[in-house]
Formats: C-alpha cells, sequence, structure tokens
C-alpha cells in the first residue's frame, strides 16, 4: 500500500486526521524494527541531528514520523520552514502539535505503547529547538510496539513478499491424504468415534430410508451417521532460528532487519492461514535464548560470536515438546559458527576459521535433529568457500535444503520453500 499524497495548504487542527495510519506505519518500519546498525541512514536528516539510531524515546520517533511525511510529499513549504525554525511561534506549535497528535492515533488505534501520556507545555513556551521544553519532554518517554503493531508489519511485510512471486492466498498444507474436517473435498464416510461431526445430512438419510423405508418418523442409528471427509492437513512446528552475532550489521549492510522481517511474516501467514502451525524464535549468539513474538521488533545485535550448536540444541528442544506431525528448523545466518557452551558452562570461541571443535559439535547437533525428524533448511546470507562447503554437510545430514541468498530475496525464498514444501502422513 502506498501512501496517499496530501499537500496542505495550510495548517489544520484536523491535520493528523488526514494521515493514512496504516501506511504511515508502514514506512516507519524500518525504524521501528531497527536492529542496532550503525551504517544506516541519512546522516543529514534535512539538517538536524536526531541522536542515537537506536534511541527509543518519543522524540526519535517524532522525528520519524517527519522523516516519513517529508519521503512522501506531505509537508508543504510553511511546514518545512517551522521544522527548520524559520517560521513563525504559531506555524512551529502548530507542527509539533500535527506530531503529538500523530502519536496519539498510533497509541489509541493499538499500535504502540509509551511509558507514560505525552506531555506537552502550555503554548507560551518554547515548543522547538535543542533546548526546548518538547524536546525535553519528548526524550522521558519510551515507546514500544504492541501485539497489534507487531501483527500488523508482518501482515504489511508478508503483503509485500508475496507481491514480488505473484501470491495472493494460501491454504493449508496439503496432503494426498484425507480425514474428517470442514471442508468437503471427498465423498462421505461412516462416523467413527473422534470424527470431526462434519455430517452429511443426505447421506445419513439415505442409510435410515434403505435400512427401515419411508416411515415417519424417521428413527436414525448409530450406523446411520455419515461424515464429509476433508483434505488431511498436517500440522507443523517451526523454530526459526536467528543468528544475532556482530557479523549481522557489518560490512555496511543491515541483514538482521530483513531476517525479523521475515519472522514477522511467518507469524502473521502462520497464524490467519494455517493455526494448527506453531512458530517459536531463537536468537543464537554467544550463546541461544527463545523470545516472545512480540519481543522480536525491539531484538538487536551485538558484539557477539555465533553458537550455532546451542541455537539448534534449544530449538531441538522447543520442538520436541509439541505433538506435531512435522518438526522443521529454519535457519538464517551469515557465519560460520565460532562459539560453544562447554559442559562446565563457560563459552569458548574462536573467530579465525572454522574451528574443528565448533564444527563437530554443530554437527554432532544437526545428527541429533535428525534422529528426532527434524528437518533444518538454512538461509545463508553469505558466499564464502569454507561456509559454503558446510552448510552443504549440514543438508546433507538433515536431508534439508540450503539456500545462499541476499537480503532482498531473503523473504521471498524462506515464504515459497514454506508454502511449497508437501507434507506426509505420519504413521
Amino acid at each position: 500500500m502506498r501512501m496517499r499524497s496530501h499537500t496542505y495548504s495550510k495548517f489544520s487542527p484536523e491535520l493528523a486526521d488526514a494521515v493514512d495510519l496504516q501506511a504511515l506505519l508502514d514506512k516507519l518500519a524500518d525504524f521501528l524494527l531497527q536492529s542496532g546498525f550503525a551504517g544506516g541512514g541519512d546522516p543529514s536528516h534535512f539538517g538536524f541531528d536526531f541522536g542515537d539510531e537506536n534511541d527509543r524515546s518519543l522524540d526519535a520517533l517524532r522525528q520519524a514520523i517527519i522523516d516519513a511525511l517529508m519521503a512522501s510529499n506531505q509537508f508543504t513549504p510553511e511546514m518545512l520552514q517551522a521544522l527548520r525554525g524559520e517560521g513563525s511561534p504559531e506555524a512551529q506549535a502548530q507542527l509539533a502539535k500535527l506530531l503529538d497528535d500523530l502519536v496519539q492515533r498510533l497509541v489509541k488505534e493499538g499500535y504502540l505503547n509509551v511509558t507514560q501520556a505525552p506531555q506537552m507545555p502550555a503554548g507560551h513556551q518554547q515548543m522547538e529547538g535543542p533546548g526546548s521544553m518538547a524536546r525535553a519532554a519528548a526524550r522521558d518517554v519510551q515507546f514500544s510496539l504492541t501485539e497489534k503493531g507487531v501483527d500488523f508489519l508482518g501482515y504489511k511485510t508478508l503483503r509485500n513478499l508475496l507481491g514480488s512471486f505473484g501470491k495472493s492466498s494460501f491454504g493449508s498444507h496439503d496432503t494426498p491424504y484425507l480425514a474428517t474436517g470442514i471442508e468437503t473435498d471427498g465423498c462421505s464416510k461412516p462416523y467413527e468415534f473422534g470424527d470431526t461431526m462434519n455430517l452429511d445430512v443426505n447421506e445419513t438419510l439415505k442409510h435410515a430410508i434403505a435400512r427401515e423405508g419411508l416411515s415417519v418418523p424417521i428413527n436414525l442409528e448409530y450406523s446411520d451417521l455419515m461424515v464429509h471427509q476433508a483434505e488431511y492437513r498436517s500440522s507443523c512446528a517451526t523454530v526459526l532460528m536467528l543468528d544475532c552475532s556482530h557479523s549481522m550489521i557489518l560490512y555496511g549492510e543491515d541483514r538482521f532487519t530483513p531476517a525479523k522481517k521475515v519472522a514477522l511474516a511467518l507469524t502473521h501467514l502462520i497464524r490467519t492461514q494455517f493455526p494448527g502451525d506453531s512458530l517459536k524464535v531463537v536468537l543464537f549468539h554467544d550463546s541461544a535464548e527463545e523470545i516472545p513474538l512480540p519481543a522480536l521488533a525491539s531484538a538487536q545485535v551485538g558484539p557477539y560470536h555465533t553458537n550455532t550448536a546451542e541455537g539448534l540444541k534449544l530449538a531441538r528442544r522447543l520442538l520436541l515438546a509439541q505433538k506435531k506431525d512435522m518438526r522443521q528448523i529454519i535457519m538464517i545466518t551469515d557465519g560460520k559458527p565460532s562459539a560453544l557452551t562447554m559442559p562446565n558452562g563457560q563459552i569458548y570461541k574462536n573467530s579465525f576459521g572454522l574451528d574443528t571443535t565448533v564444527i563437530a559439535q554443530t554437527l554432532r547437533e544437526v545428527a541429533l535433529c535428525r534422529r528426532t525428524g527434524i528437518m533444518i533448511n538454512t538461509f545463508m546470507l553469505a558466499r564464502d568457500r569454507a561456509l559454503v562447503e558446510f552448510v552443504k554437510k549440514v543438508s546433507e545430514i538433515c536431508r534439508g535444503k540450503a539456500y545462499f541468498t541476499t537480503t532482498m530475496t531473503l523473504g521471498q525464498f524462506i515464504l515459497m520453500d514454506f508454502l511449497r514444501r508437501k507434507t506426509r502422513k505420519v504413521s
């Protein structure tokens, strides 16, 4: 969805109401999902110093809204003058009110949480400028995405990804087997205990009439009950493993934010189209940890190594706890395994080359996943020769797939693999 373009000839108290809120939120996605990347963005920011990119204050949010409105041509020359401090005090006050009204709308609609309601100074006090009371008050208010906000960004990412390869609608994971359910895809069958009571009334009455004739009333017996059959829909448990080591934001590219967007898109897809499926997120770095999906938006990279083995161990434990037909790990990484959790709990690290001890333990975890029926699909954001051989070995052991992709195609590859994979009936 493109943000609607408005050009305002004058300031108005209803300015904020004219802005498409969901389109604005979409424009703010990169800011809201920032991953600690220190090399992106426009350093000039139209002549303003917006401070730390990891700032989660209301002041930083207001500046991000300014960027979004500027990018979509929703500022008049008068607004630009007020932004630069060249306009009248009244114009600057109205511009500040526009920004605060937009923040309040995002909060009221349930997309954002704030630690306290924004409290702005009275009209006679200085509103703008580095030392203004407005800037000081805004820095004291911290914001975060709500579950609704996270889900909306997942929906938008999903729509964008699907549009790039021509998909617009989905069903469940199809299999060649039949079972009772809500959707009618096959002929009827006699009801058995445990079947969904999706009664085929016509077939049930036919059986009763064939047994007793056209007597009134018709006496139904247990053996007369017929139920519709539907295509068997298998359930799948997925753990998304995200590498948040330091390399994910090095070399002039933010690789972690696109990975987070894919996770949000998968979450929305599973929640709306595959309600029997589950998705959990594991971050792996010096160690590994499961995080709740709402916390994914604010997850950031750090000065970490890559403990792939610990991530696989945690993912395997989470998957084995779920009673699903299928279990799979989707691993997104860009670096070689460089850390290992020792039996005493200490972390062994080696940043140089593919350490034989680290690799051996990592492949051991891969083999354990294979033995428990867990498939690993690896999405590698690098093409180093040694890494290619390592990923091929992982795929060979677990009979999974390996994709060597970029941040531009990562989401398409993951969604296509998730949607196209045919499932099997588990005996």
